[in-house]
């Protein structure tokens, strides 16, 4: 037997849950990966995309291989000009006209190179009319870098301006919330605007990704199913200057109709949320997303108000954003419920008239015990009976 007071020795721990493997981070990231593409020439069919999808790291690469391949791939050609009309051999000879004036090797073919196709032009080395082959190079060159310099430029213009950089200010409630709304279970989350310019024509959608199987024995992994957010009201369509509280409200077309607490928190999906708008400083469109998993969503839960009124403003208060606070809701499925409160309803509807029909035949009763005084006046809703048979 244990002495009074001595440590008890750990039970067997209970099984853990395996963690669900995300569709979408927190951050928005898609966590999917495209393997054995068989025709990887596609990605250059849309080379201008594929450009522009690269990491930071390798889109400078790039940009600095495009232009420093070009240097020298036409300083190449520069030398073999000169070296081909004999210029190397003559370069102290005053009577001889070479293709491009002080161009005595490699190095100063590729400088000339450079000059050429930034248009900088020191004036120490130039192109003379004795060269034709020379000018024909010229030309080609100078038409090659201006293309050049406008895909370079471009990739770059749109990989700084990309609009998933403004979603990083869009920021989503690191939990979403199960409560009552004016008396019906509403799944909520929360999205904010951190800037002061505004996502315009900004909407909002939910997906939820759970694996199913068909009737017919078909298994879908990642079967995605609209949670309707307002969509038939138009609610979808938010004007985001403040945070808003996003509403699905669990109905009969809801897949968690018959989701009560505890099934809730056995199940496994992952609900996707996808806010999009046109950004009002360049009007390109932007989309933010994120994701909650089952441990994620808190029942019995209410956000924090973050609003306040002040002096001829109104202040949002950030450090509360993810911030909730447990409220009295049934643990009951939204099926259940519905059925409860139609059950309350029916009972207040019968309940009402058979109280009123005791109370008129209990006043009824008094009235004929009264005599025939109360003889003339109505009876439980009734008229009162003829004369002639008052007197038999």
């Amino acid at each position: 037997m244990a002495r009074a007071g001595a440590p008890r020795s750990p039970g067997p721990e209970p099984p853990r849950r395996r963690g669900r493997q995300r569709y979408v981070e927190k951050d928005g990231r898609c966590n999917v990966q495209q393997g054995n593409v068989r025709e990887p020439g596609r990605y250059l069919t849309d080379l201008f995309t594929t450009l522009a999808d690269l990491q930071w790291r390798l889109s400078l690469l790039f940009f600095v291989l495009a232009y420093a391949l070009t240097w020298l791939f036409f300083g190449a050609i520069w030398w073999l000009v000169a070296y081909g009309r004999g210029d190397l051999e003559h370069l102290g000879d005053a009577a001889w006209t070479p293709c491009v004036n002080n161009l005595n090797g490699f190095v100063a073919a590729f400088l000339f190179s450079i000059e050429t196709e930034t248009t900088i032009g020191y004036g120490h080395r130039v192109i003379t009319d004795q060269c034709p082959e020379g000018i024909a190079l010229l030309l080609l060159q100078a038409i090659l870098g201006s293309m050049v310099n406008a895909f370079m430029v471009g990739c770059m213009f749109v990989k700084i301006s990309q609009p998933n950089k403004r979603a990083a200010t869009l920021v989503f409630s690191s939990h979403a919330v199960v409560s009552l709304r004016d008396g019906r279970l509403c799944l909520m989350f929360r999205v904010g605007d951190l800037r002061s310019s505004h996502i315009v024509e900004a909407s909002i959608r939910a997906k939820l990704i759970r694996s199913r199987q068909t009737l017919e024995g078909e298994f879908i992994p990642l079967h995605q199913t609209d949670l309707s957010v307002g969509f038939d009201t138009g609610d979808d369509r938010l004007f985001l200057v403040s945070p808003l509280v996003i509403s699905h409200e669990i109905d009969a077309a809801s897949p968690f109709w018959e989701a009560s607490r505890r099934a809730l928190e056995r199940d496994d999906f992952e609900i996707v949320v996808i806010l999009e708008g046109m950004v009002e400083a360049t009007g390109m469109t932007c989309q933010a997303r994120s994701s909650y998993l089952v441990d994620e969503v808190l029942w019995g839960h209410r956000f924090t108000s973050v609003l306040t009124l002040e002096d001829g403003f109104y202040e949002v208060d950030y450090a509360s954003f993810h911030q909730t606070f447990e409220v009295p809701t049934p643990s009951c499925s939204a099926r259940e419920l519905a059925e409860a409160a139609a059950r309350l309803d029916a009972h207040l509807y019968w309940s009402i008239p058979s109280r009123l029909d005791e109370k008129v035949e209990e006043e009824g009763a008094g009235e004929g015990a009264g005599g025939e005084a109360g003889a003339d006046k109505e009876q439980n809703g009734c008229l009162p009976p003829p004369e002639s048979e008052s007197k038999v």
